[in-house]
């Protein structure tokens, strides 16, 4: 489960109320519910994922339907930590702001797309291996920061490797513990589309232009 919450951009907040209220009867007894706030549709999933739904807006770019961050809580006094670890490591600038009224790390991970690692001193649960994906293209310099400083935890093939802690670069102390699965601009399933994809593509079967979903016929 996140520790933190997932926030997309969908293009009609009324419509996603209106599916939201009539699975609810269907998701008694999960840990399903939803409201709107300020604005904003947050919801819970059936297993206790948060999830927040915004409406299209400038700060998202020119999202109308997409995953717009990963928001992480943190424990205090971390934040420019992390925002050192991402400038100096993985090469994404940066930096600390201020979030739901603390310090958060903010890092740039695609058009419209944010990371925050928000400080929270409430109790946060214990990691679980969750993860998350990115495509990098500098892929070889942040590989060998990495590997220098014993953090690398797997080398899948030569277009992605994993590791899993943050430290402060300057100390070297952990600051928090999410999986990341990085790959290179070459992995072969890198910008394919991912509308109306064909259930056989697979990581280890794949086959170029058969993305598409063609149906049976």
């Amino acid at each position: 489960m996140v520790r933190g919450a997932i926030g997309f951009v969908v293009p009609d907040l009324e419509a996603l109320k209106k599916r939201m209220a009539r699975v609810a009867p269907g998701l008694q007894g999960t840990k399903f519910s939803w409201k709107e706030k300020d604005g904003v549709v947050e919801a819970t999933c059936p297993w206790g994922n948060r999830v927040r739904c915004h409406a299209p807006a400038p700060e998202f770019g020119d999202t109308e339907l997409g995953l717009a961050y990963v928001e992480f809580d943190v424990p205090p006094d971390v934040a420019p930590g992390i925002a050192r670890f991402y400038t100096e490591i993985m090469a994404a600038p940066s930096r600390v702001v201020k979030r739901h009224g603390g310090p958060a790390a903010e890092v740039p991970i695609g058009r419209g797309q944010r990371l925050w690692y928000t400080e929270t001193r409430e109790p946060i649960p214990p990691y679980d291996g969750h993860h998350i994906e990115m495509y990098i293209a500098d892929f070889s310099a942040p590989y060998k920061k990495l590997l220098e400083r014993g953090l690398i935890t797997m080398e899948t093939d030569e277009h992605e490797w994993r590791f899993q802690r943050i430290v402060d670069p300057k100390t070297g102390k952990p600051l928090f513990e999410i999986e990341h699965e990085v790959r290179s601009l070459k992995h072969p399933l890198y910008a394919r589309p991912l509308v109306n994809r064909n259930p056989l593509q697979t990581n280890t079967a794949y086959q170029r232009n058969q993305d598409a979903f063609r149906g049976k016929y």
